[in-house]
C-alpha cells in the first residue's frame, strides 16, 4: 500500500520544496556567473579613482605609462582566466565538478582578498588580479547545473554578466561620491566581490558530486543515490530510474561518438569551415568595440566630453542599465525569431553606423576637456554609445556562443569549444590590454572609426555564415559540406531498412514462439 501511494504522489507535478536542492545548485551557477560579470567591470571603474591612483603612485608618470599600468590591471584578468579555463577541463574530469568549484572558488576568493589588501604595491593588484582570473576561468556552470535549469542557465548568462558589470558601475559611482579621499573609495569595490564567493563556497559544503561525473567514472551506484538526494527521491522511483538510464545512454553515446577522434579532423573539407567560423567570430566580437567601452566605460565617457570620475561613473551606469534591458529583451524574445545569420549581420551593420557617426562628431566636434559641463555634442556622442550596444546584445553578445555550440558533431564538439573558447580569451586580453593607449594614440574620433571599420566587416562575415536556427545537429554535417544531401539521405533509408529489417526479424521470431 505505501508504494502505491508512492507510485501516486510520483506522477505530480514535483513541488518547490521538493526541488529546493535544485535551485540551490542553480543559485550556484548564477553566483558563478555573476561573479564573471562584477570581476570583468570592476577594475575599470576604480582605476579612474583618485585614491585608486594615489595608493599606487603613478600619478606622476606620463600618459602612456600611466595607460599601461591600468591596461595591465584590468586584462591580466583575461590571461588568468584563459589559464584557468584551459585548467578547468581536465581538472573537473581528475577530481570531480564538486572539488573543482571548491578550489576554483578558493583561488578566485584569493585572489580578491590580496586585490582588496594591496597597498602601495601595483604588482601586489597585478598579482591578485591574475589569480582572481585564474578562479573564475575556472568556473564551470554546466555541469554543476540540474537539467530543470540548464536551459535557463543559459540563456542567462549573458543577462547576469550584464548585472554583474552594472552593478560593479554603481558601487564605484556610489563610492566615488560619498567616500572620496579615503582608500574605502576603491577596496570596497573590489572587495565587494568577496560576497557572493564567500557565499557560493559555503553552498558548495551543502550539495554532493555531480551524478554525471560519476556514471562517467564508473560509479553508477553512488550517481544514482546522488541523484535521487537532488530530487528528492527514492533510489527506487521509476522517475530517477529513467532519469540515470538517460544519463548513461548520453555518456554512452558521447564516448562511441568520440572515440578516436582527433584534432586532425578539423582540417576535413567539413569541418575545416566550422572552425574558421569559431575563430573569426569571436575575433569580431572582441574588436566590435563592446569590450573596450564596457570596461573601460569611465575613460571612453571622459574622452568624448562627459568629464569628471563621478559623471563617467554615472554615464557607465546608465551604460549597464541599458545591456541589461537589450539583452533580457533578446534573450527572452527574439533570439529564435530572427535567426543567427540575420542578427549578427544586421547587428554589425548597426552598431558600425553609431560608431561611424560616434566618430564623425567628435571628428568634427573635439570635446574641451575643462568643459566644466557636458557640451550638446559630447551628450550626442553618449546617447549614441547606448545605441551602439543595443544591436550588439541583439547579436554578437550572446549569438557566438549560441551558433558555436550547434555546428560541431558530438565527436569534435570538444575542440570546436576549445577553439571557441580560447580565442575568446587571448583577443578579450589583448584589446582590454591596448584600450587605454588606442585612446591616446588614436585621437579625434579615430578609435570609433577603427572600430566602425571592424565591424562592416563582421556585418558582412554575418551575412555570409549558414544559418542553423531550426537545423538539426544531424543536418550540420549537410549544412557544411561534411556530406552530399544524397549521401546522407542514402545512409538514412539504410538504418531505416536495417531497423525495419530488426522489427520484423523480431515479430517472427514472437510469432514462431506463439505456434509452440
Amino acid at each position: 500500500m505505501p508504494s502505491a501511494i508512492a507510485r501516486d504522489s510520483d506522477s505530480k507535478p514535483d513541488s518547490f520544496t521538493q526541488n529546493s536542492r535544485v535551485y540551490v545548485l542553480a543559485l550556484i551557477a548564477y553566483c558563478g556567473i555573476f561573479l564573471f560579470g562584477y570581476d570583468t567591470g570592476v577594475a575599470g571603474g576604480v582605476v579612474g579613482l583618485k585614491s585608486f591612483t594615489d595608493s599606487f603612485g603613478y600619478t606622476k608618470k606620463s600618459a602612456l605609462e600611466i595607460a599601461n599600468i591600468k591596461s595591465w590591471i584590468v586584462s591580466i584578468l583575461m590571461l588568468g582566466a584563459f589559464a584557468g579555463s584551459v585548467g578547468a577541463a581536465p581538472l573537473c574530469q581528475w577530481l570531480g565538478r564538486k572539488k573543482s568549484l571548491l578550489i576554483a572558488v578558493t583561488v578566485f576568493i584569493i585572489g580578491s582578498a590580496i586585490q582588496t589588501a594591496a597597498t602601495h604595491s601595483v604588482g601586489q593588484m597585478y598579482a591578485g588580479r591574475f589569480i582572481g582570473g585564474l578562479g573564475v576561468g575556472s568556473m564551470s556552470i554546466a555541469e554543476v547545473s540540474p537539467k530543470e535549469a540548464r536551459g535557463r542557465i543559459t540563456g542567462l548568462f549573458q543577462i547576469l554578466v550584464a548585472i554583474g558589470v552594472a552593478i560593479s558601475y554603481w558601487i564605484t559611482y556610489g563610492f566615488q561620491e560619498h567616500f572620496a579621499g579615503t582608500t574605502i573609495q576603491w577596496r570596497f569595490p573590489i572587495g565587494f566581490q568577496l560576497i557572493p564567493a564567500v557565499v557560493m563556497f559555503g553552498l558548495l559544503f551543502f550539495i554532493r558530486e555531480s551524478p554525471r561525473w560519476l556514471v562517467y567514472n564508473n560509479e553508477p551506484e553512488k550517481a544514482l543515490v546522488n541523484l535521487a538526494w537532488v530530487r528528492k527521491r527514492s533510489i527506487n522511483d521509476p522517475k530517477i530510474q529513467e532519469e540515470i538510464a538517460e544519463i548513461q545512454a548520453a555518456i554512452q553515446e558521447e564516448r562511441d561518438a568520440t572515440t578516436g577522434a582527433s584534432i586532425k579532423e578539423a582540417w576535413a573539407p567539413g569541418n575545416r569551415k566550422r572552425f574558421f567560423i569559431a575563430f573569426f567570430m569571436f575575433f569580431f566580437q572582441q574588436w566590435s568595440g563592446q569590450n573596450s567601452i564596457s570596461y573601460y566605460s569611465p575613460l571612453i565617457f571622459q574622452s568624448i566630453g562627459i568629464n569628471g570620475t563621478s559623471t563617467g561613473l554615472l554615464a557607465s551606469g546608465i551604460y549597464g542599465l541599458v545591456k541589461i534591458v537589450a539583452t533580457s529583451i533578446f534573450i527572452f524574445f527574439g533570439i529564435e525569431r530572427i535567426g543567427r545569420s540575420k542578427a549578427l549581420g544586421f547587428g554589425g551593420a548597426f552598431m558600425s553606423m553609431f560608431l561611424w557617426i560616434i566618430g564623425a562628431i567628435y571628428y568634427t566636434h573635439i570635446p574641451n576637456v575643462k568643459a566644466t559641463s557636458p557640451s550638446s555634442s559630447s551628450i550626442a556622442m553618449a546617447a549614441m554609445i547606448y545605441c551602439f550596444v543595443i544591436p550588439y546584445c541583439f547579436s554578437w553578445g550572446p549569438t557566438c556562443w549560441v551558433y558555436c555550440s550547434e555546428i560541431f558533431p558530438m565527436r569534435l564538439r570538444p575542440y570546436g569549444m576549445g577553439v571557441a573558447s580560447s580565442t575568446q580569451w587571448i583577443f578579450n586580453f589583448c584589446i582590454t590590454k591596448i584600450t587605454p593607449t588606442l585612446v591616446i594614440k588614436l585621437p579625434n574620433g579615430r578609435l570609433f572609426f577603427l572600430f566602425a571599420a571592424m565591424n562592416v566587416v563582421s556585418s558582412a562575415f554575418g551575412f555570409w555564415l549558414p544559418e542553423t536556427a531550426g537545423v538539426s545537429i544531424e543536418e550540420m554535417d549537410v549544412l557544411f559540406g561534411a556530406v552530399t544531401r544524397e549521401e546522407r539521405d542514402k545512409y538514412l533509408q539504410e538504418q531505416l531498412e536495417k531497423r525495419q529489417a530488426e522489427m520484423m526479424s523480431i515479430d517472427t521470431e514472437k510469432a514462431h514462439e506463439s505456434r509452440h
